[in-house]
């Protein structure tokens, strides 16, 4: 590729934290170099129907003054499109004819592992892309836009829900996002104390689970000098039971790049503790002991389901993430100044940019098992019996990667 005079910028996927940062991060980059950036919005639909716009919207020094790289969501817009699935044969044509229009030599995409699968196909067509890595879900090889503030979300409203957890004396079961890996769940839920987290990589062992509630959520209420206390469990959306399947009830439908919408795996988990307490003696005893049981009204202790869905994307980024993706948005813009494509930016350190070939950096990471046994040790509940610890120890050498 010859001198890169303009890029466009596309953000594409589920929004989150610190998108606008990367936008702004890739403009300023731009504009420091002598090149034009130029918003293409609403992710893929936008670029495969490039050809019939007007014109675009160029981030000059005004433009880009206008980001709020703090606000969570993005300026310039998402749809969630999988180029490939287009039924028009001339499509990755079509798209070039759109570049081609605007002058526009390169893009920098950022999005997650679907993102990620079309810059991989838009490359092996001809368009030269760089993908900054941005995915709530933390699932890519790398670093993503969007995980701290998440998990910061999550754990605020973990932590809140507390107080009428402990008001009513309830069990209370906080489903998040993550599809099928659970490090915002994990997070999230370490972070804010969670008693028992339920994730993707773990298949739930709902008899460990309720153990667990029995000796954690009624000791907290019978120590208590005014019989209060609470137990939550924090589940990641895509967590499955004792038969490997997931809980979802299918009534999300199916996305363009072909995913389940996953839903119900708070109520799913609600209902089979409601059930295994209305089978249990000790639960009677434990309310009339507690002085909360009333017959026929309230003979087992409340187990409610909060879902805080897009809440955990929204509002303010974290600082974590908008340092990241400013690194991120200007690291792109100079791997296309000098000629790369198909690579996702990992970060700096110091004088280096270090980037991975996109189809590397899309291949799914999920939680490790080990760093659960970790915390099982602390007694935290993943829904299954704790699993033995043993750590070997190594002096670390070198400098410490922050991103990695």
């Amino acid at each position: 590729m010859g001198k890169v005079k303009n890029i466009g910028i596309i953000t594409s996927g589920g929004d989150c934290g610190g998108l606008n940062a990367v936008v702004r991060g890739a403009a300023k980059a731009a504009i420091a170099r002598g090149i034009g950036a130029y918003v293409i919005p609403n992710g893929y639909a936008g670029l495969y129907n490039l050809v019939n716009f007007d014109k675009l919207v160029q981030l000059d020094v005004q433009r880009t003054d206008q980001i709020n790289s703090a606000l969570a969501g993005s300026e310039a817009g998402h749809s969630r499109v999988k180029i490939s699935k287009i039924k028009d044969p001339d499509k990755y044509n079509r798209i070039a004819q759109g570049l081609r229009k605007f002058n526009i030599d390169g893009l920098v995409i950022s999005g997650g592992d679907d993102t990620g699968s079309v810059v991989v196909d838009l490359v092996k067509n001809g368009i030269s892309c760089v993908h900054a890595p941005k995915t709530m879900d933390l699932d890519l090889q790398t670093y993503s836009v969007g995980g701290d503030s998440t998990i910061n979300k999550i754990a605020r409203i973990v932590e809140e829900i507390k107080t009428t957890g402990k008001t009513h004396n309830r069990v209370m079961v906080v489903e998040v996002f993550g599809r099928y890996a659970g490090h915002t769940a994990f997070r999230g839920g370490i972070a804010s104390d969670a008693d028992c987290i339920l994730i993707p990589e773990v298949a739930v062992d709902f008899n460990a689970v309720y153990a667990h509630i029995k000796s954690h959520f009624l000791r907290r209420i019978m120590n208590s000098d005014v019989r209060a206390g609470t137990y939550v469990i924090v589940v990641a959306e895509g967590v499955r039971g004792e038969d490997g399947e997931i809980f979802s009830d299918g009534s999300g439908g199916v996305d363009s790049f072909g995913h389940t919408k996953l839903a119900g795996a708070a109520r799913f988990v609600r209902q089979r503790i409601n059930d295994m307490m209305k089978k249990d003696p000790d639960i009677r005893k434990f309310m009339e002991d507690s002085g909360m049981f009333v017959e026929g009204v309230f003979e087992t202790p409340e187990v409610r389901e909060i879902t805080p869905g897009h809440m955990v994307r929204s509002g303010e980024s974290s600082a974590y993430d908008v340092s990241f993706g400013k690194e991120a948005g200007a690291s792109a813009v100079l791997l296309l100044e000098e000629g790369l494509s198909g690579v996702t930016v990992v970060g700096i350190n110091g004088g280096k940019i270090r980037y991975i070939p996109t189809e590397e950096a899309i291949v799914q990471r999920f939680v490790d098992l080990d760093v659960v046994s970790f915390y099982e040790q602390m007694d935290v509940c993943f829904g299954r019996k704790p699993q033995p610890y043993a750590p070997t120890f190594e002096k670390h050498e070198g400098k410490i990667d922050r991103f990695m």
